[in-house]
């Protein structure tokens, strides 16, 4: 997944989770922020960070600039993390399509549908293969780790209890059913849910892999203009 038209910049605060005060060659701007998260140990005052600018596709939008990635300062280094929401299923269906992400118990996928209808969810994908086997895949955006460790959620999402409830819904009806989390950043040693933010969450991840809800987790390649789901990371219940 590649980005157009990508430049620099400062953070400086961000006065609703929509919006971030930036500064971009000298001025002072506001900008999209494509994460409803916290993200409040990436969003740092001075962090350098990386927006596309829309110039010339403005459209309706009111804002000219996206942020799209912050540079993360640790006693580890300094790598680049996307912060783009709408990034991690981009990314999976590019990958689940040319074969870099292989769905177990799945052969050649012959229809991929995005936003699909389960129960009372939209689930982010539909899936079958060329033996007639049907699968439902849930995508979940990973920003939050430290040393090392990368955690979900950063903030309370019931939403997100509800999606894997439904999960295990279609597992139990013989289909398919995937949760990928798509570490957007590199050098993540593992996974694990978040409990101390969402302990709901935790429980229901660790139900899920329990009822044949199979849990996935993928680092990615990140640089300043595209994101690419690159490795498998494992996975602590």
């Amino acid at each position: 997944m590649k980005y157009e038209n990508i430049v620099r910049g400062k953070f400086k605060e961000r006065p609703n989770r929509f919006i971030a005060s930036v500064c971009v060659e000298g001025n002072e701007e506001r900008a999209h922020v494509k994460n409803t998260g916290r993200c409040r140990e990436l969003l740092e005052k001075d962090a350098d960070i990386y927006l596309e600018d829309h110039i010339g596709e403005m459209g309706k939008r009111k804002l000219r600039y996206s942020l799209i990635a912050v540079e993360k300062k640790t006693e580890r280094g300094t790598f680049l993390v996307n912060m783009d929401s709408q990034a991690p299923n981009k990314v999976v269906k590019e990958a689940v399509e040319n074969g870099d992400i292989r769905l177990p118990g799945m052969s050649s996928l012959v229809k991929i549908k995005a936003e699909a209808m389960y129960g009372e969810s939209r689930l982010d994908f539909y899936a079958e293969d060329d033996r007639g086997r049907e699968a439902y895949i849930e995508v979940k955006g990973v920003t939050l780790e430290e040393d090392g460790l990368a955690r979900f959620p950063d903030a309370p999402t019931e939403r997100g209890v509800r999606h894997l409830e439904e999960l295990i819904k279609a597992a139990g009806e013989g289909k398919k059913a995937f949760v990928i989390f798509v570490i957007q950043m590199k050098d993540i040693r593992s996974f694990t849910p978040n409990r101390h933010t969402h302990p709901a969450f935790a429980d229901a991840l660790k139900e899920v892999s329990k009822h044949g809800v199979q849990i996935l987790a993928k680092d990615c390649i990140v640089t300043e203009h595209s994101m690419t789901i690159d490795q498998d990371v494992p996975v602590i219940l």
